[in-house]
């Protein structure tokens, strides 16, 4: 008898996945790419493997905060020296970076540990829509917050 046991090279494949951040509340988009980026939504997860998928995520741009968070949400951080203490409104951030408002609110949502930078280059994002070398990749795209299949 010979059985494989542990982790074998299908059971950690990566799957690529789509999300549209077209009028999505940034918190509930941030965690649910969390979850895929960790491979939460796999039954083999394993917190010690890295196994999570790749996500392809599309109009950045239009994701929606809630409250007052457009008027009062200031990213901060600091350069090391004194007085080096760097603060950026989140509407300065969304008129430069908008990929960069949630691939932080992501990173905020992912485990502080060796793994979080290579779960975070496995995560695309895109102000506007995604080029097409992106998209044809894509097996699983994501409406409303559960993830389906694609025809």
């Amino acid at each position: 008898m010979s059985a494989t046991k542990g982790k074998t090279a299908l059971a950690l494949t990566r799957v690529w996945h789509h999300a549209s951040g077209q009028d999505r509340v940034l918190g509930n988009l941030a965690s649910r790419i969390a979850y895929v980026l960790m491979g939460k939504h796999k039954p083999t997860y394993d917190p010690a493997v890295d196994a999570g998928d790749y996500v392809v995520v599309s109009d950045a741009l239009q994701v929606r905060l809630t409250g007052k968070k457009a008027e009062q949400k200031v990213y901060r951080h600091h350069s090391g020296f004194i007085g080096g203490l760097k603060e950026v409104p989140i509407s300065r951030m969304r008129e430069r970076r908008p990929e960069e408002i949630l691939r932080r609110a992501v990173s905020g949502m992912l485990p502080k540990n060796t793994f979080r930078d290579r779960r975070l280059a496995r995560l695309k994002i895109f102000a506007g829509p995604a080029p097409a070398e992106y998209q044809n990749n894509v097996l699983k795209t994501w409406r409303d917050s559960v993830p389906q299949k694609q025809e």
